[in-house]
Order: structure tokens, then sequence, then C-alpha cells
């Protein structure tokens, strides 16, 4: 496994819809040595704070393969950073990412938290208004990771994976009950018990209690 690209970008307008935003999702390859601090890359633009960025959502991964399958399915070239993605890895490995997985790029120790949830912004970004649901139903979610150690980073560096706990649940697999229509307890139980980005960890615990909530007065009702 090795790291391919590094990719940041600037502030710049998007159209979702009726509305102009600011974004940081056009991200492009840079050359070079860039630092890895506890928030992200030094220099990358995060413009939408309250879905993206922050200590457990530090930095977004996605793979080389998963770009291959796109450029197979869309029929065309996607250069790397089109996703938004601050670090392009050759692969994830011979196993599937999970929560609590470690990946360690030179100094830089990562550890995986989530899941990506597409939303307009990447729908817009595509092009294609159908993008978030093609995406979803595509199960390559890639990674959200917090950054462990702090370090710098260059291009074609190896990378290795130090696997979590069998127990703690994959990424298509939060990906799968973040966007479930039916509340799962025993799932939602098992993901909350994983090192999961906090901001998913209290919408899950949300919905754990009302699941349990739901279950009880049914319970009373018969």
């Amino acid at each position: 496994m090795q790291l391919l690209s590094i990719n940041s970008g600037q502030p710049e307008t998007i159209t979702i819809g009726q509305r102009v935003a600011t974004t940081g999702i056009f991200k492009t390859p840079i050359a070079g040595q860039v630092h890895v601090s506890t928030q992200g890359l030094v220099g990358d633009t995060i413009a939408d704070t309250v879905h993206h960025g922050g200590a457990d959502q530090a930095v977004y991964l996605y793979s080389a393969e998963d770009y291959a399958w796109w450029e197979a399915e869309l029929q065309h070239s996607i250069p790397f950073g089109t996703f938004g993605e601050n670090l392009t890895l050759s692969s994830f490995g011979p196993q599937p990412l999970r929560a609590g997985d470690r990946i360690l790029i030179s100094t830089v120790l990562l550890e995986v938290t989530f899941p990506r949830i597409p939303c307009a912004t990447l729908a817009a970004r595509m092009n294609d208004a159908t993008f978030v649901q093609q995406f979803t139903q595509a199960r390559r979610p890639g990674a959200y990771a917090r950054v462990l150690s702090p370090g710098d980073l260059q291009v074609n560096e190896p990378v290795t994976v130090e696997y979590a706990s069998p127990s703690f649940p994959t990424l298509t697999e939060l990906a799968d009950l973040w966007h479930a229509k039916e509340r799962h307890p025993d799932l939602l139980d098992e993901a909350l018990k994983a090192p999961i980005a906090e901001r998913f960890k209290a919408i899950f615990q949300q919905r754990l209690e009302r699941s349990l909530t739901s279950s009880d007065s049914a319970t009373q009702e018969d």
C-alpha cells in the first residue's frame, strides 16, 4: 500500500440547487511535503465545519481502487482529489476498513472514525443531482480519520494498517446503518462501542434511545 496523492483545496463557490455556497471540496494534488496536524492538512480548506472537519474528521481518505471502479462505472477518467479526499491511497488493504483501524504513513498515525456520508455538495461537485444515491448504493464511502500522531507527509510513502477489533463495525456497515430506515438497537449498540466520530456517536445514541423507547411502548401496549 502506498500514498499516491495528497490533495488540498482553497475556498470556492459552488451552486447547490438554488443556492450558492462556499466549499472546500475542490481539492487537487499538491507537490512537496505537507504537514498534518490534529485538525487535518495545513493549508487545506474545510468550509462546512458543522458536517466536516474537526478532530474526529480531520482527514478524509479514498483509494485508487475505488477511483478505478468509479471510472468504469461513469465511463470517464476521474483525477485524484475529485471526491474531496485529502489522501489518496493505492488501496485500503485486503480487509474492509472498520472503525478503529489505524493507518500509519511515515510518522503520521490515523485512526478510522466513520465513512463519508454523501451530501448535496458532492452531487453538485459531480454535476449530477442523483449522485448522492449513486454514491450510497456503491458502498464505497472512503474513510474519515482522526490524527493520533501529527507529522509530515509526501507522496509515494508506504502505508500500513493496524486492524482494530473485528467486533467493531466496518465502514460499509456503519454507512448502511446510517441510511437504514429501520432502527436496529443491537447494531446501534455495537457501533457505539467502537471509536466512531463523536458527532455520529451522538446521533446513533439518540436513535438507540428512541428505538428502545418505542420498543418499551409497544411492549406495554401488548
